[in-house]
């Protein structure tokens, strides 16, 4: 990946911030509890509901697992259709292709559908170093656009800013972007909408250029898919002359009948709605509709490192729903940013650290991101197991070990700052394997746990200072069952 937010520090310092923003909160609270609660109704309409979550599952794990056929299959049958496809193995490569291919249209400007993959990238901020403007054309990434900001949400990035906010954002920012806001607008949803559509209108009227991300490519067909609920997509797709689409290659899916499944649960997982209002599908090019040059930038960019880790592989089955992040006590209460990526919540804190790797202090600090509590596997319409995959990678920054990096099999070092606990950890295990050693121990705890302190020195005080340290039996349970020969001897074991 392109790297972190700027200025970002590790996610407890981040949280930390975050949580004492009780604007923040109150925006986060409200409207995460608002769409899982609207998923929840959506889900419960559908009576195979389970059996669409495993065939999702299903057809991901196969795709990945063959990725390297359906990948060919999709270059043939898009360049079949007309269209141009171009391979690259990581953000400057990728940036530096669509750079060239706006500057070879001889435009300074392009209009752009939400795509979370150009964001991973920065294409923004190296069109902008190119001379080039790309205008976000989704209200909420108009919203962060303009105010200057960080997406915090993967389907709603302005979900930290309330209605207030927005229409401050508006009244100072619009005018030096284009069509400045209307005198008098007020922050009522529909006037605050109708600023983005008027301002909005002239830059699609005038673009050349529409760069895209996609929800699916098909492979049999060369088919993109995007689906999105305002209709900005549908006009950066349709009336731009170059159409140029920046996707990871693990948005592929083999045929169309593989998209019956995901068109059922993307939608109900997200917007909490039967289907979404605007599903665009462009298949090359057509000398009477759409643009007449499509290219296709295939995005690697640590993915294919990520698919060859067996337990970290299944984020890559993720279809950017967001239903783990509306689910999540710690997303709600330290919002997007914290994340540091453009990738935040529970999905987030697998994938950066596996798209980036764990050597900075903020990716390595990410797989701490999660109480474990399992609602983020509970919701996801991939079953994706991210409480697993949390465990896997809190492993590697503690114990370092063998990964993949850049297509080329690596030894990690452990993450600064876990000596302490590796050496408990290796203490516990010699402990555990050998009995009497183990026994010793809980005795000596029993007898003097008067002296126990509630919470922990050293470099276990940062555990106890939001946790109670569990107080020692009276009598291990070894002992009392052997005492009480199991508990057969009546009331003997309520010593």
């Amino acid at each position: 990946m392109s790297g972190t937010f700027v200025g970002m520090p590790a996610f407890p310092k981040a949280a930390h911030d975050a949580v004492r923003n009780t604007t923040l909160r109150a925006n986060l609270k409200h409207a995460t509890h608002t769409i899982r609660d609207k998923r929840a109704r959506a889900v419960a309409e559908l009576d195979d509901w389970a059996l669409l979550r495993e065939a999702g599952k299903q057809i991901k794990d196969h795709t990945l697992h063959h990725l390297d056929h359906y990948l060919v299959q999709l270059e043939e049958s898009v360049t079949a259709a007309g269209g141009t496809v171009h391979w690259a193995a990581d953000a400057d490569e990728a940036n530096r292709i669509v750079t060239r291919l706006v500057k070879e249209t001889g435009e300074s400007e392009v209009v752009k559908v939400k795509s979370m993959a150009t964001q991973e990238i920065g294409l923004n901020e190296a069109l902008e170093e190119a001379g080039i403007a790309a205008y976000e054309t989704d209200l909420a990434e108009l919203i962060v656009q303009l105010g200057k900001d960080r997406p915090s949400h993967i389907l709603v990035p302005a979900i930290h800013r309330n209605r207030g906010e927005i229409r401050a954002i508006f009244e100072k920012e619009m005018g030096s972007w284009g069509r400045p806001a209307p005198e008098g607008l007020t922050d009522t949803p529909a006037e605050l909408a109708e600023a983005a559509r008027l301002h909005l209108r002239e830059k699609f009227l005038r673009a050349k250029v529409g760069i895209s991300g996609a929800n699916f490519m098909v492979a049999e067909t060369g088919t993109l898919v995007v689906v999105e609920s305002e209709g900005n997509g549908r006009m950066c797709l349709t009336l731009p002359e170059t159409l140029i689409s920046v996707v990871g290659i693990e948005k592929t899916v083999p045929t169309w009948r593989d998209l019956e499944v995901f068109l059922q649960t993307l939608p109900r997982s997200s917007t909490a709605e039967r289907m979404n209002p605007y599903t665009s599908t462009w298949t090359g090019t057509t000398d009477s509709d759409g643009p007449r040059n499509f290219h296709l930038v295939l995005l690697d960019n640590g993915r294919t490192d990520t698919l060859a880790d067996e337990v970290g592989r299944q984020a890559l089955r993720c279809i950017r729903c967001s239903a783990c992040l509306n689910v999540c006590p710690v997303y709600e209460r330290a919002g997007g940013h914290a994340y540091g990526s453009v990738y935040p919540g529970p999905i987030g804190a697998i994938l950066s650290p596996q798209l980036r790797g764990t050597a900075s202090e903020i990716d390595a600090s990410l797989p701490y991101a999660s109480s474990l509590c399992g609602a983020c596997y509970e919701v996801c319409p991939v079953a994706i197991d991210i409480p697993e995959v949390l465990v896997h990678l809190r492993e590697r920054v503690v114990q370092g070990g063998e990964a993949t990096r850049h297509g080329a099999k690596v030894t990690l070092k452990p993450a600064k700052g876990h000596a302490a606990e590796r050496a408990a950890m290796r203490a516990a295990r010699w402990a555990f394997t050998h009995p009497g050693v183990l026994g010793t121990g809980q005795r000596l705890a029993s007898r003097t746990r008067r002296f126990h302190p509630r919470t922990v020195p050293g470099p276990g005080r940062a555990w106890t200072q939001t946790r109670d340290l569990p107080k020692v039996p009276a009598e291990p349970f070894r002992d009392w069952w052997q005492r009480t020969n199991g508990g057969k001897n009546g009331k003997d074991g309520d010593k």
